[in-house]
């Protein structure tokens, strides 16, 4: 770059070019003049073909707009395939996750502000073209621009507020623009499309219930149709997939507690307070997280998870205190499934456990061991507590699965493949109480309301005469448990 140099002052250049869309429009507002010398440079060296000026459009903003100069519009899904295509290749390849990186090295070189020591120098001067010591070199530039990152944003804590408000857009508009795609449904030709085949939605495989009381029979099925309806709802509204731990959370507490009412609802000996009482508690207990959690911090939905990971690792390791002997190849495989769900790093065990009680007074933990049972706690109670808890590494293992569309960004979704595994007024209140849980999450969420309506007419169009009074979902049901939260 220069042709800029003598331009823009020589540190405002080092710093503006660092790769990012961010940094031109910077440039930019310092001195229009850069805008003709920047989209001439990019179109005199090939880098605003029409694949990539069509890909550009996709997004109604973009810092340095002006570099496309095309007007915004709907993606095709040649668009799609593109910035997929272009996304996975970067996530899958490191190197050139570095030579992005170095862009701002190169930019510092340009305008003469770069310094460092005499080896490193000497790694960059033949950067990336000698094989020799790229991989070695990608490493540096990596660990460079991770120092450069940090040491800009505590000079300046909004320097990045512009990429990151781009950040935003991009990941809010693949949202709008693309759908959600399960392991089950992606292919190398179809990763970017929708996985809802034609005329279908979101569907839970359902067990076949036996010995179902006949006045209870469609409870089940009711279950099912509203978790399909569920995710339908979400995956056809914007969500933050930015920050999805908000989306991610309700998703899989709701979806969780839906999956066990399906189960429950099989088996007909349950549907009674003695052996349902975990489903009422689990039901409420979920109603409470997610109304108590919208009325935190966005923050605390990472710190939901962050807390059942560290369980996860807490379990771990005392599953590994079992003495060897008694151990089998699924115990095992089981541990090391628990210690893969604590996210931690290869070679630092970082990830913090939080040991603190989940109400105030004694805990339950303090009782088993006066008891002399703390044992049967730490290796029973913890672990069957985390799934009744709904601690994150048992709602990420049971009812989530990663979403396979790359402009998702690899966020989680809803799991449509079960686990293998009267009184019907009180199973009819748990269906009931599900739908209510459903709509509190859509009003936290602030899920598009017309997306909900579609998702759910067939629920909302049912009349007394289709048994919509019986089934507790008339419209006047409807809308009583849908606001009596």
């Amino acid at each position: 770059m220069r042709d800029l140099v003598g331009v823009v002052e020589s540190g405002v250049l080092a710093a503006c070019l660092d790769g990012r869309l961010s940094g031109l429009e910077r440039l930019q507002a310092e001195s229009p003049s850069v805008e003709k010398i920047v989209r001439d440079l990019a179109l005199a060296h090939g880098l605003l073909s029409d694949t990539v000026t069509s890909a550009m459009s996709s997004y109604h903003y973009m810092p340095a707009a002006w570099l496309s100069g095309a007007d915004p519009r709907p993606p095709s899904q040649s668009d799609i395939d593109f910035i997929a295509s272009a996304i996975t290749e970067l996530l899958g390849d490191g190197h050139r996750e570095a030579v992005l990186k170095c862009m701002f090295i190169w930019g510092a070189v340009q305008a003469g502000t770069f310094r460092s020591d005499a080896r490193t120098i000497g790694m960059l001067k033949n950067y990336p073209t000698n094989a020799a010591t790229r991989t070695s070199t990608d490493t540096a530039v990596r660990a460079i621009w991770n120092a450069n990152r940090q040491l800009q944003k505590s000079e300046n804590a909004d320097v990045y507020a512009t990429s990151m408000a781009w950040a935003r857009m991009f990941w809010g508009t693949n949202s709008m623009t693309t759908g959600c795609v399960r392991e089950r449904d992606a292919s190398p030709q179809d990763m970017a499309e929708s996985p809802v085949p034609e005329n279908s939605a979101p569907g839970v495989s359902p067990n076949d219930p036996t010995n179902t009381p006949q006045e209870g029979a469609h409870l089940r099925q009711m279950s099912l149709d509203l978790l399909s309806s569920y995710a339908e709802a979400l995956e056809t509204s914007v969500s933050e997939l930015h920050s999805p731990a908000a989306h991610e959370v309700n998703a899989g507490l709701v979806y969780r507690a839906g999956r066990d009412v399906v189960a429950v609802l099989g088996s007909p000996d349950l549907w009674c307070a003695e052996h349902g009482a975990h489903i009422t508690r689990m039901l409420v207990e979920v109603r409470i997280y997610i109304e108590w959690m919208s009325l935190q911090d966005l923050s605390i939905y990472r710190r939901f998870q962050d807390y059942g990971a560290g369980k996860a690792k807490l379990y771990a390791r005392i599953m590994n205190e079992i003495p060897d002997s008694v151990r089998n190849e699924a115990f095992v495989s089981g541990v090391e499934e628990l210690r893969k769900l604590s996210h931690n790093d290869e070679i630092l065990d970082h990830r913090d456990v939080d040991t603190s009680d989940s109400f105030s007074g004694k805990s339950i933990r303090a009782m088993a061991d006066d008891a002399g049972l703390l044992d049967m706690y730490r290796q029973v109670y913890s672990m069957a507590s985390g799934v009744a808890h709904s601690e994150w590494w048992s709602v990420e293992t049971h009812a989530m699965e990663r979403c396979f569309n790359i402009l998702h960004g690899g966020h989680v979704i809803p799991s449509l493949s079960l686990s293998a595994g009267g009184n019907v007024d009180l199973a009819s209140a748990w269906v009931d109480q599900l739908y209510t849980l459903m709509r509190v999450s859509f009003q936290v969420l602030g899920t598009d309301e017309a997306a909900v309506s579609a998702a759910f007419g067939w629920l909302y169009g049912a009349s007394a005469s289709d048994g919509g009074d019986s089934e507790g979902f008339s419209r006047e049901s409807t809308k009583t448990g849908a606001s009596g939260h």
